[in-house]
This record gives structure tokens, sequence and C-alpha cells, in this order.
């Protein structure tokens, strides 16, 4: 992953300070490209361990079009949980319950997690149900899957999961807002426009997680995976992640590992946790770091 180590460095020589929404301060710059070749190995940081499962997880509850955190907290994961807890603490229900007793509040009652754990139309529901001014909305997924299929060389393989309209009534408006697919030489590659990166904990995630979408579309459609391609709009390292990375600068990156997709599986929606199976992973030990929410 020597493209994401260029970026770190590229930040730390080339950043600037910069306030922030969350208060904590950044270093940042604005534009930067990544590109990663799928057939050299599936793009998961060696240099740091990543929680695979949460990948996975968060991508199949994109597809499934969920925006409620039930799904996540009941498989163990917990990249969303900060936002629908701050909303929660805001709010005439809240009794000073702790984080943990919030999550496991969402896990058990389905009646509290529909009112509390909902983020709002965020990704999963652009994706799959984006809407209009009119009313009528389109399935921006399943229609560029089909859009692939017999019509590959459109310029309109795109999905865009930003919705002026709606940002207001999301938890976070989305940060990775838009990709493109292209198709060249019986491969696909997708190319992600992010307006907003955290450097550190989240483009890691995205990277993997863009460059899985790209390997299961590509299946679907009877294609081989090409690139991903990652473009990024404000990409900035907080002011106290900035030990955590140059402890990750001091690591070699290792062998990229393999991933296997269950070739039975046809259909974007039928994919399961169990279809994906990880070879060859070997990476130094996870570097912890607070979210800034």
């Amino acid at each position: 992953m020597k493209q994401y180590h260029d970026l770190l460095q590229h930040i730390l020589d080339h950043g600037t300070p910069k306030a922030d929404r969350t208060g904590t301060g950044t270093i940042s710059v604005f534009g930067y490209q990544m590109r990663f070749d799928l057939q050299d190995g599936f793009p998961l940081m060696t240099t740091k361990k990543v929680h695979l499962k949460s990948i996975i997880h968060e991508l199949l509850w994109f597809i499934a079009g969920d925006t409620n955190i039930r799904y996540l907290v009941q498989h163990g994961v917990r990249i969303w949980n900060e936002w629908p807890f701050a909303r929660y603490q805001k709010s005439p229900d809240y009794q000073g319950e702790t984080m943990k007793e919030f999550i496991e509040t969402i896990k058990e009652d389905p009646e509290f997690a529909a009112k509390h754990g909902d983020l709002g139309p965020v990704y999963g529901r652009q994706w799959r149900h984006f809407e209009g001014p009119d009313g009528r909305f389109v399935d921006q997924l399943q229609t560029v899957i089909e859009q692939i299929k017999t019509n590959p060389g459109s310029r309109r393989l795109i999905v865009n999961a930003w919705n002026p309209p709606l940002i207001g009534d999301m938890a976070l408006p989305p940060c990775h807002m838009m990709f493109q697919f292209y198709i060249n030489d019986g491969k696909l590659s997708c190319q992600l426009y992010q307006r907003s990166a955290d450097t550190f904990l989240g483009v890691p995630f995205n990277i993997a997680s863009y460059a899985l979408l790209t390997m299961m579309v590509a299946q679907v459609t009877g294609l081989a995976p090409g690139e991903f391609v990652h473009t990024l709009g404000d990409t900035h390292i907080y002011n106290d992640h900035l030990d955590q990375v140059r402890t990750q600068l001091a690591r070699t990156p290792r062998a990229l590992p393999r991933m296997m997709l269950n070739p039975a599986i046809t259909d974007i929606t039928a994919f399961t946790y169990d279809d994906f199976h990880l070879e060859g992973y070997d990476p130094y030990p996870a570097i912890r770091a607070k979210v800034s929410v």
C-alpha cells in the first residue's frame, strides 16, 4: 500500500492547518488521487490491522439500502455508533445512558432502534432509493448494474449519494459521495470521489470497501476487476492522529492479501458475509485513534 503511505507523507509535507467542524483541527490538502490495480491483490492495509468484518458488513448494509445501525451492532460493527448516540443525547428520551447501554438497547429493542438508531437517508438510501422532487425514486445501484450489462460503453455509469434537499436530514452527509464505473478490455474499474477524507481512520476503510464493491459488481456483470481510482477532496489528518500516522509510516508495507468471492453469486443483493474469504493477510498490529464526531 505504498500509494497510501505516499498520501500520508504528502499531507505531512504539504498540508496546512485547518479548523474543522469537530473542533479537533487538521492538517489538510485539497485534491489527491490514488490508483489501485485490483489484479495486484486486495488493497487492505498491511501496516496496521484493519477490521475487515466491519468493512464487509457495512458494505452489505449499504447495498441493502439500510440506514439503521441495528444490523451493524448486531454483527459487532461499531463504526457508526457515535452519530446516533450524539443525537440521542440531545433528545428528551436521554436518561444519562452510556454508549454501551445505548447500543445494547438498540440491539435488543426494535422500537427503540427504529426511533434512535436511524441515521437518516444516508448512503444506502441514496444508492437504492434516490428520491426526486416529484416523489419518484431511482434504484441507482441496480440501474447501473443493468447498464453495465447492456450498455458497457456508457459514460453515465454513476451512483450519487449527494442528495442536496436531504442533506439536513442525515446524521452525517456523505463523505464518499459519488462513484463511476468504466469498462475496458473486459475489466470493470471504479472511480470514487470523496469530498472529505479522514486519512488515518476512514480512508483505509474506504479503499477496501470500494475495491470490494468493484469486485462484486464485476462478478455479477461477468467482468474481471480492473482498477479502483480514489479521488479525494479535503484530505486531512486530524491533529490527534499525527503520532499514529508517524508510527504507521515507520512500518514497511507487506504483500497484499487476496480476496476470494463465492463464484456462485450472480445477484448483488445475494451476497452474505460468508461469501467472502481473505487469503494471505499478514498485517502489523492495529493502531488505535479517536474518532472525531
